[in-house]
């Protein structure tokens, strides 16, 4: 249960600028040789209720609308040439941030004083979500992973569907930017 309210969380990524994505291949791969693609098939899972599962369609669906535009072709799983998967997790952060509030001279003309300055600080603490999606790509003949992309962004809450889509696809389309990978020019 945790782990469908964590996907849920995860996939309502911020559309703002501050995605940090990353990716990561195995350079011995020729990336030209694939031209399909298949999901992963869960197991263990009941298929028949999900309670992330608009999110999940929703990413599925920008991850097919990306390998699509790069030309691979959505097929069965036994005529794959690559099986896709996605993970997700959120991490906890903590902020503090401290900041001057005010700095002064504060003069004392008085028996025993000198004067004086000062200085007041505040410190405040916010805790904050980040969530992070990864896609990974699989070589179904070998079994190995051959790429693996990710997008990670603090966790917001948004209102309506359609801010909802339009954020995964913002995010999918980051993370796939570097797929396939272009070769090293040496």
């Amino acid at each position: 249960m945790k782990k469908l309210f964590v996907a849920a969380a995860v996939l309502a990524l911020s559309a703002c600028s501050t995605l940090k994505t990353s990716s990561d291949y195995d350079p011995a791969v020729s990336f030209e040789q694939y031209k399909s693609f298949a999901w992963v098939e869960k197991k263990n899972e009941d298929s028949t209720y999900h309670l992330d599962g608009l999110m999940d369609q929703r990413v599925r669906e920008a991850v097919n609308s990306q390998l699509t535009q790069k030309g691979l072709s959505k097929v069965e799983v036994d005529q794959a040439d690559l099986l896709v998967n996605y993970l997700t997790k959120v991490n906890k952060k903590i902020n503090v941030d401290t900041f001057n509030t005010s700095y002064g001279y504060y003069p004392y003309y008085g028996r025993r004083g000198w004067g004086g300055a000062g200085m007041n600080t505040q410190t405040t603490v916010r805790e904050y979500e980040v969530g992070t999606l990864i896609v990974d790509l699989v070589d179904k003949k070998t079994g190995n992973l051959v790429w693996r992309g990710s997008v990670a962004d603090t966790i917001r809450e948004q209102n309506s569907p359609e801010e909802r889509v339009e954020i995964i696809n913002h995010a999918i389309g980051e993370v796939m930017m570097n797929f396939p990978p272009k070769p090293e020019v040496k």
